[in-house]
């Protein structure tokens, strides 16, 4: 049977490693790139290849980018002066996509979490201390998920940034608990950044 070939299996087991592909999905995109025509299968692999040695993480933000700096950190009319905190890359597209903010951004690219030896360290949150040490900066908006290790990332980080003189805020919970910037919409996403409130 076509599911016990062990090139089949490496497949399956490459997107079941992709978050929210679950057993069956896995199955699905398998067999339909297995069924599709060979140059529909070759163009998926070479955009991916493609975008793998394209796209690197900005130096300032860690942002991911295809230029260093970004086009939001080289952006000149960005405000300066106000910086948003965000777990991963997706919650940058999130808020840029809800058009209400016009800032720079600080992508940490997780969240504490001491039972998945997740600390400060692995955030690079010295670099976010940094930035905002080199002044400028008015204000920090920690946009970190409404979950466990996402509250406890902001509190984190409104200890470490507490002696800097810089106004720490939170976004408001319009965004459901539990859930990721990613799944909420633009609108909920607006009122959240514009209901933000200090740490």
């Amino acid at each position: 049977m076509l599911l016990d070939a062990p090139s089949v299996e490496r497949l399956l087991a490459a997107f079941r490693r992709l978050p929210g592909v679950g057993k069956r999905s896995a199955e699905r995109l398998t067999l339909h790139l297995l069924s599709a025509p060979e140059e529909e299968a070759l163009a998926l692999s070479h955009a991916i290849q493609d975008a793998r040695r394209r796209v690197t993480m900005c130096s300032s933000c860690r942002n991911l980018t295809e230029q260093d700096p970004c086009p939001v950190c080289s952006n000149e009319k960005r405000d300066r002066a106000t910086l948003c905190v965000v777990e991963q890359p997706a919650g940058a597209m999130a808020i840029e996509r809800g058009g209400a903010y016009r800032g720079l951004y600080h992508v940490l690219h997780g969240v504490i979490s001491p039972l998945d030896g997740i600390g400060p360290d692995e955030l690079a949150v010295d670099k976010l201390v940094g930035r905002v040490e080199r002044g400028g900066i008015d204000e920090v908006i920690i946009a970190t998920n409404a979950t466990v290790e996402g509250e406890n990332t902001a509190l984190y980080l409104s200890r470490r940034l507490a002696p800097l003189n810089v106004s720490v805020t939170r976004i408001a919970h319009g965004v459901p608990m539990g859930s990721g910037l990613e799944f909420a919409d633009d609108v909920t996403l607006s009122h959240a950044l514009e209901g933000r409130t200090k740490l």
